[in-house]
């Protein structure tokens, strides 16, 4: 099977209802090659249990520890386990990190199994592309797991740090996927929900950042201390998030913007995504397993579950969902049992969402920052979303080091039916060239202040907050990349014929003056004639006019 033109491998694992709690069944369920389709038992033994206990000790203390099945044998204090370090430089951390990532690998593609994945594997570099492999975990006292930690042997890349392959979790026990469409922008919800622990990116540090780079901190009228805090807090970080994602230089880059939401109410949570045109949802703040998808604590009053949030999300066509909220891949328990597909990140894809990225454990402040800025950052270059995680998590084990486990933590599952296009490809972008040769002269100019105007250079100029940007309006209702303004050959006859057209990429649209009437542009291309009036992002801003020279000069 591909998905897109990569080959895709689907291996599942449910538990053996014929044998023990430790018997489980191994099949492939999706295969490039008919071969493929194979079928393998496997028994969970004593020992990778020990090395699982081990792992939760060195890396998760601070929670119950999790088994994977009872051992009749396994005793209730264990001995340590001890390795011979190859070198000083070696840590005891890594090594663990190591030893349950090589268990992992050996239990899972042994026998026929790892046969149909190096044939998968031999096909996808045969095409000079990653192959998309995906676990779907059918047997729910596995997920809490780390299988993103596997790997071949000592040296190898683990699993979902390897370039060639675009690993991910999923479910077979969805709805069909709706109609899906890449789109041209990143339009982001940003929503910070009751934080009963720190959030994404401490004050502090974000307001350091935006200190550093001349922006303030306006208070706002009528807010508590704690909803100013917030308040300011979502609007820096979202600020940050466009910030990591801007390239001054390319054009066909698509423009990001990030709309923040704080503690908001069900309602208030819904009719912002009615109202708006996002694909994705970026969720920090508190979060809890329960039967129903988990519990977001939007506010200190109210809370949503995975499933009522799942309606809305499907409604709006968001693509992807991120939640930086504590357990949002782990499934709920009733007693020592482990309830099948109650976890956040297993509801909304069986209801139709195609892709979530939730947390196996709680993450730092500062790591879950780093990783959104990177995960943003690889989105705008067009990467699919599991090779996007894989980029933002390579990020977090550079920064925060391999024998720690902070890229271990994003949990990304797919819709089967999902080939992970958030944003377009350039090679499915259809557009009129750029000019090629010298474009008419045209510029901007103020209509309270006609004398003063911005000289378009080149068929190109980008519009927004931003220094970087060709024109700068420092108006609040102004996105940092708002809008370009761009010329391209049109093809005519006898000769080519130049248009100037107006891209916008904006939070608040574009208002264009038409038969004495301000129409709203957003997330649209129109093209401009000379005399065109402008306001970027309200009503109330300055009205800003289009002039091409040519034109003007011969009326």
């Amino acid at each position: 099977m591909t998905l897109g033109l990569n080959p895709c491998l689907t291996v599942a694992i449910a538990p053996l209802t014929t044998g023990g709690s430790e018997s489980f069944a191994l099949w492939v369920t999706n295969a490039p090659v008919p071969s493929g389709y194979v079928h393998h038992d496997s028994l969970w033994s004593e020992t990778l249990t020990r090395k699982w206990l081990a792992w939760q000790e060195m890396f998760a203390p601070q929670g119950e520890p999790h088994l994977p099945v009872n051992h009749d044998q396994l005793t209730t204090v264990l001995p340590p386990l001890t390795f011979t370090l190859a070198s000083p430089m070696e840590s005891y951390g890594g090594r663990l990190m190591q030893e349950l990532g090589l268990s992992l690998w050996q239990w899972l593609f042994d026998a026929s199994i790892h046969s149909s994945f190096a044939q998968s594997r031999g096909l996808a570099l045969g095409s000079h592309r990653p192959l998309r492999l995906r676990l779907d975990i059918q047997a729910p006292q596995l997920i809490p797991l780390p299988w993103e930690i596997m790997q071949s042997a000592a040296g190898k890349q683990t699993i979902s740090l390897d370039p060639q392959i675009l690993f991910s979790r999923t479910t077979n026990n969805v709805d069909p996927l709706v109609f899906h469409q890449a789109k041209e922008v990143l339009n982001i919800l940003l929503v910070l929900g009751n934080q009963t622990h720190p959030s994404p990116a401490s004050l502090n540090e974000i307001t350091n950042q935006a200190d550093s780079q001349g922006r303030s901190v306006q208070e706002a009228d009528g807010l508590t201390h704690e909803d100013l805090k917030l308040e300011t807090e979502a609007n820096l970080l979202a600020q940050m998030i466009e910030d990591s994602s801007f390239a001054p230089q390319g054009n066909l880059q698509p423009p990001v913007t990030v709309h923040p939401l704080v503690q908001p109410t069900p309602s208030q949570l819904i009719d912002t995504l009615d109202s708006g045109d996002y694909n994705v949802l970026f969720y920090a703040g508190h979060g809890m397993p329960a039967p129903n998808g988990g519990l977001l604590f939007l506010s200190s009053q109210a809370t949503m579950n995975g499933t009522e949030l799942a309606q809305v999300l499907i409604r709006n066509q968001i693509t992807l969902a991120v939640f930086n909220a504590c357990w949002g891949a782990q499934p709920d328990h009733q007693g020592s049992k482990t309830i099948e597909r109650s976890s956040l990140a297993e509801v909304l894809i069986h209801h139709g969402v195609p892709a979530v990225l939730a947390m196996r454990d709680s993450i730092a402040d500062q790591e879950a920052l780093s990783f959104i800025q990177a995960l943003t950052k690889a989105l705008t270059q067009r990467q699919p979303i599991d090779e996007a995680v894989r980029f933002a998590r390579q990020q977090l084990l550079t920064l925060y080091k391999f024998n720690q486990p902070a890229w271990t933590l994003p949990i990304l599952y797919m819709h089967p039916q999902f080939n992970g296009e958030l944003i377009a490809p350039l090679d499915d972008i259809t557009q009129l060239p750029l000019i090629t040769t010298k474009p008419p002269a045209a510029y901007l100019r103020f209509v309270e202040e006609e004398d003063t105007r911005w000289q378009i250079y080149g068929g190109l100029m980008r519009v927004g907050r931003r220094p970087e940007n060709d024109l700068v309006i420092q108006e609040k209702w102004v996105s940092q990349r708002h809008a370009e303004i761009i010329c391209r050959e049109v093809p005519a006859e006898p000769e080519q014929c130049y248009t100037y057209f107006l891209r916008d990429f904006s939070r608040f649209g574009t208002l264009i003056l038409k038969n004495d009437h301000w129409q709203r542009v957003h997330y649209e291309e129109v093209p401009l004639s000379s005399g065109t009036q402008l306001k970027f992002g309200s009503p109330y801003g300055q009205t800003v006019e289009f002039i091409v020279e040519e034109i003007e000069m011969t009326t």
